[in-house]
């Protein structure tokens, strides 16, 4: 099969098509996304190497559960190992053998044919478009903010970052009614919530406004240190952003402020799937390119272009 190879250097190549063990699927990728944590990757991240790709929509071709046997499919992008004391525990997300979808020990969506668990997939229905449905897996992530933090509506809760995973992320919190700004440094990208009933302005503008939360979604090494200006005393912080680069923070302020720090990576498909078939998150406002997978390199490359959000790649 073709695939996007990340290998010392991207690359289209001739790779062997996966095969699957008992319970697993073989699904053939219609489409997926590139994520900020693809081109994180790319600049040593999780010191991957392999496919890429963890956005994905795609039909299942072979399987041993007949109801997902030619169905459209998305799926979840840790594979646990089922027997550890995490995985019993229903933490296989955190399994310490876990393998993960294009980022860890498990090869990727950006190429013709992937692997999962069948217990991963969850079926798309009919109404959801092939570009809709590759943003459930991010989607979910921000989905995963308001099964950490109960966030009430009396709340106010800024955003750090106009990026894919922000503008996400302000879809999902508008709907707990909250008093919701999203900061960012892209008018051209905050205008796209414009309608939406969220307040936005450029980070720099922000001054001594305080916030009960604030989630840091800026994909930046210093994204922690902006919000922990911006968390009122006993606050909470929220950091979704992951970043192949290492840098020192001061944690004083988190001491003395006793303020709750709160990692948060991947969430639940199904309130995703449901919040796309009921048309109440616009995601289609968020591509800025679809490419053909023979044109990979290329669609990182526009991808990691200032300004850019989502670009999917289109197996076919």
């Amino acid at each position: 099969m073709k695939a996007l190879l990340f290998d010392n250097g991207l690359r289209l190549a001739d790779y062997p098509k996966p095969r699957r063990d008992n319970n697993e699927a073989l699904i053939r990728v219609l489409m997926a996304g590139i994520c900020n944590t693809d081109l994180e990757i790319v600049k040593g991240y999780m010191g991957f190497k392999g496919i890429l790709g963890h956005e994905f929509v795609g039909l299942v071709e072979e399987c041993d559960n007949p109801e997902l046997l030619g169905k459209r499919v998305v799926g979840e992008i840790n594979y646990g190992c089922g027997e550890c004391g995490y995985c019993t525990k229903g933490l296989k997300t955190h399994c310490k053998n876990r393998k993960v979808l294009g980022i860890l020990a498990h090869d990727g969506a950006f190429a013709e044919y992937l692997v999962l668990p069948e217990e991963n997939l969850h079926i798309i229905p009919d109404k959801i478009s092939d570009e809709e449905a590759v943003f459930v897996e991010p989607l979910a992530a921000g989905f995963q903010v308001i099964e950490q933090t109960h966030i009430r509506p009396s709340n106010r809760v800024i955003i750090l970052g106009d990026g894919k995973l922000g503008l996400l992320v302000a879809q999902v919190l508008v709907l707990t009614g909250c008093d919701l700004f999203v900061a960012g440094k892209h008018t051209s990208k905050l205008s796209l919530l414009k309608g939406k009933g969220i307040g936005t302005g450029l980070i720099d503008n922000l001054g001594d406004s305080k916030a009960d939360v604030v989630i840091d979604c800026t994909g930046a090494s210093d994204g922690l240190e902006k919000a922990l200006r911006l968390t009122r005393p006993r606050g909470a912080i929220v950091l979704k952003s992951t970043v192949a680069e290492k840098r020192g923070v001061d944690l004083t302020g988190l001491v003395i402020d006793e303020i709750t720090l709160i990692g948060s990576r991947c969430g639940p498909f199904h309130p995703a799937i449901r919040a796309l078939e009921k048309e109440s998150i616009d995601v289609k406002l968020l591509i800025s390119g679809i490419y053909s997978l023979m044109e990979g390199t290329k669609a990182f490359r526009e991808a990691s272009k200032k300004g850019a959000l989502k670009i999917l790649i289109r197996m076919d």
